[in-house]
């Protein structure tokens, strides 16, 4: 009786774990696709193919997709935690895990913990060599991460300002101005400037339940780059006038997105914040880049945010054009600042014709954990391509 029970037991295993690819492969078929499972035999199984279908399969997988709310809405119930990357702090704050490891975590890391690392100061010396034979200056702003300038929002045992002083970055920035490269330093910027209150939480220079800044936090940053820009006569003010229109914005967390539950993210409201959108005077029109600028910027995300998503015209961009009083050229990649913007840039060289200045935005975080690490990008002349 013992053996029978051990065998039903086994069945019911053996049918509980093969139903899901079973019912995954008769989705496909009934979708008139190729199994992917399928991809396990037509190709050479190296671990990096391996690694690409298990991802794939992850991604595409019906029990998981119908699933993965209700699973993470339980365990958000039971533990507080909304999901893997999210680090619930203090004051209904959130942060993005890796923020927070990166600076807790030893920099540059050892190779036992990331054997793959790419040296990031190589990757901006090298970056700004080859702009310098092409006669354009070079300016790099790294954007401290939430947690920077926000430590007592992590840990109640964490005095304000105290994580930014040991910062990673600041060894990072001090480096490169020894090397004879401009930076901006927001850490300081941050913790200086007083913190108005145009957004609800107080007014704070970041969003609380979301990786990036507040418009203020935007637009202060704008403000401090354009200084810098116009002091070191690196590029002159034009003459085109803008004016700035408030509007305001229900900001939903990015944070809470990556938890991938509807369920989870309705429980926490959107915050409201208001921007102030720049308009050009004589059209009416709002901001829109030029490639031709003598100024092009490239960055993440954080040049993104109120610039290309609602309210539109109201980012970093815009701002540093304001007070530059001339638009400027861009190339934007989400997470894809330490490498992949320069990548595009070598596909369109033509971005550098006339240009006086680069400005080179990234979040620090990126320093370890960039999309693509930190390869060295030949940018071709547009000579050499013609």
């Amino acid at each position: 009786m013992a053996k029978l029970n051990h065998r039903i037991l086994a069945i019911a295993f053996f049918a509980v774990i093969g139903c899901v690819p079973l019912s995954q492969v008769a989705f496909e078929l009934a979708e008139g696709e190729r199994p992917l499972v399928a991809e396990l035999v037509s190709n050479v199984p190296t671990e990096q193919h391996l690694r690409d279908i298990e991802n794939q399969i992850e991604e595409t997988s019906w029990f998981a997709r119908n699933s993965r709310s209700l699973v993470q809405y339980i365990w958000f119930q039971m533990s507080g935690q909304p999901g893997e990357n999210i680090l619930v702090g203090r004051d209904g704050w959130l942060f993005y895990l890796p923020t927070v490891r990166f600076l807790v975590e030893s920099f540059p890391p050892g190779e036992a913990l990331q054997p793959d690392f790419q040296d990031p100061f190589a990757a901006v010396i090298d970056f700004h060599g080859q702009l310098a034979d092409r006669g354009i200056q070079l300016l790099v702003v790294p954007v401290p991460g939430k947690a920077s300038i926000y430590p007592e929002r992590v840990s109640s045992r964490a005095d304000p300002g105290k994580i930014a002083d040991s910062s990673h970055t600041l060894e990072f920035i001090s480096r490169l101005n020894n090397a004879g490269i401009p930076t901006i330093d927001l850490f300081e910027t941050f913790h200086r400037e007083p913190r108005r209150d145009r957004s609800t939480k107080g007014g704070h220079h970041y969003l609380f339940q979301d990786t990036h800044w507040t418009p203020e936090g935007a637009e202060l940053a704008a403000q401090v780059v354009a200084e810098r820009v116009l002091r070191e006569g690196w590029v002159t003010a034009g003459s085109k006038e803008y004016v700035q229109k408030p509007v305001p914005v229900a900001r939903r967390s990015d944070i809470l997105r990556m938890a991938r539950s509807a369920s989870i993210e309705r429980l926490f409201p959107p915050q409201e914040v208001i921007c102030r959108q720049v308009v050009e005077s004589d059209s009416g029109n709002l901001y829109q880049d030029d490639p031709d600028s003598p100024l092009l910027v490239l960055g993440d995300s954080f040049l993104r945010i109120y610039q290309t998503d609602d309210p539109k015209a109201a980012g970093f961009l815009a701002h540093l054009a304001s007070n530059l009083k001339r638009p400027v050229a861009s190339i934007v990649n989400d997470g894809g600042a330490s490498t992949l913007v320069r990548q595009q840039l070598r596909r369109n060289p033509d971005l550098l014709e006339g240009k006086k200045l680069v400005v080179w935005e990234f979040v620090e975080r990126d320093l370890r954990f960039g999309t693509e690490g930190w390869k060295k990008i030949p940018i071709p002349s547009t000579s050499s391509l013609q």
